[in-house]
């Protein structure tokens, strides 16, 4: 879609008080009429409803729920409200299109006043709902109508985004970044000014090692697979990996962190200090180096097998690390746990406590397998759990995404939260005023899953460089969710490279000017 293109489809697009100046107070010469949905993915049924409200006035009026009031179904809305309107606008039977920032189209019927509003058929069957009487009273107190339109064809939006979803990925990129002002030529900038950033990272290290066999058997008497080793990799991961990624990012990284007193020392302490990263490594000689060494055949995970002590650190170690927070002068600082003994319940305020001000504060808790919790960093400028670990943190299997990360968000009074979704992509939400955006989603970047595991490192990595140049979430999202995409795309614990995220970012905006709408989501009948 080009620039004049969009233009055309915008002017359509006003508040409840421009329409309300344009179409003068009822009675009106002109007849209005105005039909009020979601218009998650505008469907046949949309828009046989669309025709038959126009044919009932002079002008037609679509409003659509804004993304913060939709809570329907998991996931929701697919297509975010600025879109949704441009898809709307892009009908020729529709005359203007109002996102309503209400949970109801109450207020607006108020201030529009439209000579007639127009239901689904399925609004008056067995009775009319409360909440369509509370639409009807409206209506009728200044003398307009409430119609229905028939029911002949129905269809779902729903059943079509869980059956056959298209793919809107570059254009929900596309308008988000034009919505706040942000160019590629931005995001690249940001990304090459990350070099000399300072970021201290404290956590847990993880060897993680890959056991390559090959399937050469099984016992008849037992369910015993014989496997032949083939080779073993191993990768510095935990907040290791995290420091790895910030370095080559471009920034100056300070790793502290507690290690056993074994071989496993010795190659993380080699690959670290490789990188170029200054390491404050505790050495502890009652626990071992932590490892988690998966075992695959074929390309198929067969078995994990970790070797771990989860003891918290000592007394004497949790106050060298504070020292080390407090007295070293960073524009970051990353608390990456993994609950394998560096954070815990004594240890956590004491290290908070020992932050300094100025720094940002970024907290990454991947405990949803054992007992932590991601509220236990209150008050960080950015934290970064997934959906499993929100829920363990809320005690909630029921709700659905939106209301789940505002939950989070609320309770953990951060600045700013990004929950990761897999597959989904991330949603970040900021200050939840609904006269701003105050949550906005992007869809996952990431062309070939190759091996998820670490994904959600490069994204704090890159999400934690980007805020402290930027200050922007939106850009730190953006930012953090292609540097997700491309550790999805390699097997291992890699660390990912500023080059790779501008030459990705190069790809992404081709991608997004090049790419036509699908017909879908301008509302064109499929056959």
């Amino acid at each position: 879609m080009t620039s004049a293109e969009q233009s055309l489809f915008e002017r359509k697009i006003k508040t409840p008080e421009q329409l309300r100046e344009l179409l003068g107070p009822a009675p009106r010469e002109r007849k209005v009429i105005m039909c009020h949905g979601t218009f998650d993915l505008v469907h046949p049924g949309h828009v046989r409803h669309l025709i038959y409200a126009k044919s009932k006035a002079s002008v037609l009026v679509a409003s659509l729920t804004s993304d913060s009031f939709i809570e329907k179904a998991n996931h929701r809305p697919f297509v975010p409200q600025d879109l949704r309107a441009m898809n709307l606008a892009a009908l020729e039977v529709v005359d203007y299109v109002v996102i309503d920032l209400n949970a109801k189209p109450l207020e607006n019927l108020r201030v529009i006043q439209p000579d007639f509003f127009a239901k689904g058929y399925e609004y008056s069957q067995g009775g009319i709902h409360p909440r369509t009487l509370e639409e009807k009273e409206i209506v009728e107190s200044y003398g307009g109508e409430l119609l229905f339109t028939p029911g002949d064809i129905v269809y779902s939006s729903s059943a079509i985004i869980e059956t056959s979803p298209p793919n809107l990925t570059h254009h929900k990129l596309a308008f988000l970044m034009d919505a706040e002002g942000i160019t590629f030529n931005e995001l690249r900038r940001v990304v090459t000014s990350f070099a000399g950033a300072r970021v201290h990272v404290v956590g847990d290290t993880i060897v993680d090692s890959y056991t390559y066999c090959t399937l050469i058997g099984g016992n008849t008497k037992t369910p015993t697979f014989s496997l032949k080793f083939d080779r073993q990799a191993d990768f510095v991961g935990g907040a290791g990996i995290v420091a790895k990624h910030l370095k080559k990012a471009g920034a100056d990284v300070i790793f502290t962190t507690v290690l056993g007193d074994d071989a496993l020392r010795d190659f993380a302490l080699g690959d670290l200090e490789g990188y170029g990263i200054d390491c404050n490594a505790a050495i502890d000689p009652t626990r071992p180096t932590t490892q988690k060494n998966l075992f695959t055949a074929g390309g198929y995970r067969l078995l994990k097998v970790d070797s771990l002590d989860n003891r918290s650190i000592s007394e004497k170690i949790a106050s060298t690390f504070a020292r080390h927070v407090a007295d070293t002068k960073t524009d970051a600082v990353v608390f990456s746990d993994f609950r394998h003994g560096v954070f815990n319940s004594s240890t956590i305020p004491q290290l908070t406590q020992s932050i300094p001000a100025g720094p940002l504060r970024v907290a990454d808790s991947q405990v949803a397998t054992r007992w932590g919790n991601i509220l236990d960093f209150q008050g960080f400028d950015l934290i970064a759990p997934n959906e499993r670990e929100a829920r363990f943190a809320l005690g909630d299997q029921d709700s659905t995404i939106r209301p789940l990360a505002l939950d989070l968000y609320r309770n953990a009074k951060c600045r700013y939260l990004i929950l990761k979704l897999g597959e989904r992509g991330i949603i970040t939400y900021r200050n939840p005023d609904p006269n701003v955006r105050s949550f906005f989603t992007i869809d996952s970047f990431a062309e070939r899953v190759v091996d998820p595991v670490g994904a959600g490192d490069a994204l704090l990595a890159y999400a934690t460089l980007a805020l402290v140049r930027s200050n922007n979430p939106i850009v730190a999202s953006i930012l953090g969710s292609v540097a997700a995409a491309i550790a999805c795309e390699h097997d291992g614990n890699n660390p990912i490279g500023s080059k790779q995220v501008s030459e990705r970012l190069d790809r992404l905006e081709k991608q997004t000017m090049m790419q036509p709408v699908p017909a879908l989501a301008l509302g064109v009948s499929a056959r």
